[in-house]
């Protein structure tokens, strides 16, 4: 596949259409790990909300903006400074810092039971909200709160897909450590540094991501399996979901996490070239054991990848990244 297929949910909670749809994500999953979803469901007022404030928070001078800085590096909720972050390094590859800057945000509520210390510590640590301005909070947890409804709904498909009951994702998801971020990358200045990207390549460490992103010079390409590099479309009222490692190692490499990028813009596109997503990083409980699945391991194979579970193993990718 050397393209993104567009898949329509609005025929969802409907037996033959579920497999239907079901099918048409295995597909794209095994194909290139990426699909664009329409008819999704969530409120167009929920969406320009969250949107309009987060621009709203990045076009405040930086002195406001780093009120809310990570106070130490690896820190995983609230400001981040451009160039603060260097995506390949997930990979074990040296490149230049990341031309962004971004606001995350991570679970909203805390689990009623007793946690780990590193769960605590990272998972759980608290988000930092700005004091301006004051609707992004309510704007960002309305969309928080809509896109983990929707990746649920994902996840059950992504089990219809992988012939599993509806429902077994369910006991692993119930807690999610997800996090939320708003990426800003600001109309390129000077040139980049050789290498310079605006996000290096990378592959998203869980099980889905769901993207909003910005149709602008500079934006979001995807590897197919020939190598070559392809421009994801940006299409209203769509977001782009593509699958996470683990994913791919619950499937046994059935399904692929691919590798993508954003690119920088040409100097000569100017202010047009400014750009911002807003990324929905879904992720299993923190203890949930990521072993390969029933139905994707062949009789008589041994499975790729070693049981991991969900929360050391974001910890230790995400901490690979920040400068």
């Amino acid at each position: 596949m050397t393209h993104i297929p567009v898949i329509d949910l609005g025929g969802l909670d409907n037996s033959s259409a579920d497999r239907g749809i079901a099918a048409l994500i295995d597909t794209a999953c095994q194909d290139i790990g990426f699909l664009v979803i329409s008819n999704h469901g969530i409120s167009e007022q929920i969406i320009s909300d969250c949107w309009q404030q987060n621009l709203n928070f990045f076009d405040q001078p930086l002195s406001e903006r780093m009120a809310v800085a990570l106070p130490q590096p690896g820190y995983p909720y609230g400001y981040g400074p451009l160039s603060n972050e260097t995506l390949s390094r997930s990979l074990g590859e040296e490149s230049p810092p990341d031309l962004k800057e971004g606001f995350a945000v991570g679970p909203l509520h805390r689990p009623d039971r007793v946690l780990e210390e590193q769960e605590a510590r990272f998972v759980y640590a608290p988000n930092l909200w700005p004091d301006n301005p004051s609707s992004l909070r309510p704007a960002f947890e309305a969309y928080v709160g809509a896109m983990d409804a929707l990746a649920r709904r994902l996840m059950r498909l992504f089990a219809i897909a992988l012939d599993l009951p509806e429902s077994f994702f369910e006991p692993m998801i119930n807690e999610p450590i997800s996090a939320c971020r708003a990426n800003h990358y600001p109309a390129l200045e000077n040139p980049p540094i050789e290498g310079q990207l605006r996000a290096g390549a990378h592959s998203d460490y869980g099980s889905l991501t769901i993207l909003l992103p910005h149709d602008t010079p500079g934006g979001l390409q995807v590897q197919a399996r020939s190598g070559e590099w392809i421009d994801a479309p940006v299409i209203p009222e769509t977001f782009i979901i593509n699958i996470g490692d683990l994913m791919a190692r619950w499937t046994n490499d059935r399904w692929v996490s691919t590798l993508h990028r954003v690119v920088t813009p040409p100097l000569n596109a100017g202010a047009s070239s400014r750009r911002m997503s807003i990324a929905f990083f879904h992720q299993p409980n923190w203890h949930a054991d990521i072993v390969c699945l029933p139905t994707c391991l062949p009789p008589g194979d041994a499975p790729k990848y070693p049981p991991v579970k969900s929360g050391p193993y974001l910890m230790d990718k995400f901490t690979s990244t920040v400068m």
